[in-house]
């Protein structure tokens, strides 16, 4: 005979905290992957650490008056300024495996048409990170550096710290590679139904004033810096808008596709009654009230 005032058994604090557990191992695990394909890349640049600043100094190297150099104002600087660039490329180089496995945390809790779009937008955002990277480099960085070197005043020698210059650099490689994803915002925010392609054709005038000031606080304070960044951003936008178009058509020939093939189905069902069966005894109850409280009942009409 049980105890009257046994209570029963408690749920364990594992059982509940399971599924928070599971999440937060998996979590651990792919951070932890993000973190050694990172330190994998460093290694492997580390050895090229110099040359890798020679590259990216040569924009700044070529402008630079005869007699001209880069500077170093701090005693480590020589060494722990490569060190620090081949870090910074190897994280930018890991970009697509950090999305990747931020998609695949995420990826459980997606729809399936949800799913459909993520390897799309995936790619194509580390794509555009890089293009953008590349055009501040091969674009903006020798029109700006010239100009900069071009106006500095007579008497004036124009030496940079190279820590200096590798904090500048990599904040507008970051403007430029943000900057150019402007047309995965614009899919997002279409997708996500919080605006339209037509309403963002609408505000096409505010966009573009928008991005001459984004390219304003985002670049060095010369006019050209500000047009190459402002010019990207609107014509992306553009870009953004047309895909934008073309997914919104896409899900509404889907949708109106869908109940057609749907229809064929439901018309062509016919309920049948197996031969000699008899009508289940609430319906016989239900048709004899009907005689009796309302009209006669069809032939056809009857189940």
């Amino acid at each position: 005979m049980a105890e009257p005032n046994k209570l029963p058994p408690p749920v364990s604090h594992e059982e509940v905290a399971h599924p928070i557990i599971t999440h937060l191992l998996e979590l651990r695990d792919r951070v932890l992957r993000v973190v050694l394909t990172v330190l994998a890349i460093f290694l492997g640049l580390f050895a090229f650490r110099n040359d890798l600043y020679t590259f990216l100094a040569e924009p700044l190297m070529s402008h630079l008056p005869t007699g001209s150099t880069m500077i170093a104002t701090e005693v480590a600087s020589p060494f722990l300024t490569p060190v620090k660039l081949a870090m910074m490329v190897s994280i930018m180089l890991a970009v697509p495996v950090i999305l990747y496995h931020l998609w695949a945390f995420v990826a459980p809790g997606l729809y399936k048409n949800e799913r459909k779009m993520v390897y799309p937008l995936l790619i194509s955002s580390s794509l555009l990170f890089f293009a953008g990277t590349a055009f501040a480099y091969f674009v903006v960085f020798p029109l700006a550096f010239g100009f900069f070197t071009s106006v500095a005043p007579e008497g004036v020698s124009v030496m940079t710290d190279i820590n200096k210059y590798l904090d500048f650099v990599f904040s507008m490689f970051f403007a430029f590679g943000a900057a150019f994803e402007v047309p995965i915002a614009v899919i997002l925010l279409v997708w996500a139904g919080v605006v339209t392609p037509e309403s963002l054709t609408e505000k096409r005038r505010y966009v573009i004033v928008g991005a001459f000031v984004v390219g304003m606080l985002l670049t060095p304070p010369d006019v050209f810096s500000q047009i190459l960044l402002a010019i990207p951003l609107w014509l992306l936008f553009e870009v953004g808008v047309v895909v934008s178009r073309l997914y919104v058509r896409k899900k509404h020939v889907d949708e109106e596709t869908e109940p057609a093939a749907k229809e064929p189905l439901v018309s062509k069902r016919v309920f049948t009654t197996p031969p000699n069966t008899q009508p289940a005894a609430h319906v016989t109850s239900a048709l004899a009230a009907a005689r009796e409280t309302g009209p006669d009942v069809k032939e056809s009409e009857r189940p």
